[in-house]
């Protein structure tokens, strides 16, 4: 494949990036004048009127010990959202470049490609929602830069064949990101090993789903020394406020109690499954390995309105391509579940 600096925008190499107080001064002072911030203080917390760490050293530190990766190859960012739009803003140039993604998908692939101006290459998934290896390596050309595989896949919930990303990550000319979001509910191990055999990983992960923080905003990119750097030129200078900074530290102690969470979510999710399955309205549950099934019924519209009528929100994806007559349903609380499969019974 390509040296990454192949692939990264001529204008993104030569950018100096914006230097911040917090990097040009290294070291421990008592007196802070040198970025402008207000000397007296926030009417929320003395700590606050202070810029955050641009770089999250600490948080970095504390994941690299859970992760096993080093500090130096993680971007923290606002959501892994940012992340995603940032790579965008690394490897591709507008109406010139293009990524490939694999419907049915995660949304802000499309919606960063088309915000950059960037053409986005589909191959769906194959009946079963695995990638087709070899249509993705047909449609690549020479101004591919980057391909999506979301694992476990939302909207569908499915791991993707570990041994069919490899291949590709092995085969396909540019970077290959593997959106990790609902890794903690998978039987399936991270592909986060990757890392060390192949300089065009990016894996994304987040602490909006199995750590409960999706209001805090903290992503993590997880990528080579190379890419990490680039990720550091572009981003803004104070990226993740320090509240998030601070939580995400903080629920990095209680890795027991989010582990019972993810459990119990599991079990959760199977017993949805089983009593769904009894319902003579559905007429297909499909695998997951998130926190999330999407289910095929009768009619997805009609029903999606019942449950909103009696104050139960699922997610209609009938007008999606593969998802046709689904309605995905996240896993709740016992009592939440009980609440879906007591309304829908009576449908």
């Amino acid at each position: 494949m390509r040296e990454i600096e192949e692939l990264v925008r001529p204008n993104i190499k030569a950018l100096k990036p914006y230097s911040s107080a917090r990097d040009e001064f290294k070291g421990t002072a008592t007196v802070f004048l040198d970025a402008n911030e207000n000397s007296y203080g926030s009417p929320l917390s003395t700590a606050y009127n202070r810029y955050p760490d641009p770089l999250q050293i600490d948080l970095k530190e504390k994941l690299s010990r859970i992760k096993g990766v080093p500090a130096g190859n993680m971007f923290i960012g606002n959501g892994s959202d940012e992340a995603i739009d940032i790579l965008f803003r690394i490897f591709c140039e507008p109406r010139v470049d293009n990524v490939i993604i694999c419907p049915p998908t995660y949304g802000m692939y499309e919606v960063s490609a088309n915000i950059n101006d960037v053409e986005v290459r589909k191959i769906n998934l194959t009946a079963n929602y695995q990638l087709n290896g070899e249509a993705i390596l047909q449609a690549a050309d020479s101004n591919t830069k980057m391909l999506f595989i979301c694992s476990p896949n939302n909207p569908t919930g499915n791991a993707i064949n570990a041994a069919e990303v490899e291949a590709l990550v092995q085969h396909f000319d540019g970077i290959v990101v593997i959106d990790e979001a609902y890794i903690n509910y998978s039987k399936q191990p991270s592909f986060i090993n990757l890392l060390t055999k192949y300089p065009n990983v990016v894996i994304l992960q987040t602490f909006s789903k199995a750590w409960g923080m999706a209001a805090l905003r903290v992503g993590m990119a997880f990528a080579g020394d190379i890419i990490i750097k680039y990720f550091n030129k572009v981003k803004p200078p104070y990226n993740v406020n320090l509240s998030s900074q601070q939580q995400a530290i903080e629920a990095l102690d209680n890795i027991e109690w989010v582990n019972t969470q993810i459990k119990e979510t599991v079990s959760e999710r199977q017993r949805l499954v089983d009593a769904l399955r009894e319902l003579t309205i559905v007429n297909k549950i499909y695998p997951s390995d998130a926190n999330f099934i999407l289910v095929k019924v009768v009619d997805a519209k009609a029903i999606y309105d019942y449950l909103a009528q009696r104050g139960i929100v699922v997610r209609d994806r009938s007008r999606v391509e593969l998802c046709e007559g689904c309605l995905r349903i996240t896993i709740g609380t016992p009592e939440e579940n009980d609440i879906v499969i007591q309304t829908l019974a009576k449908y």
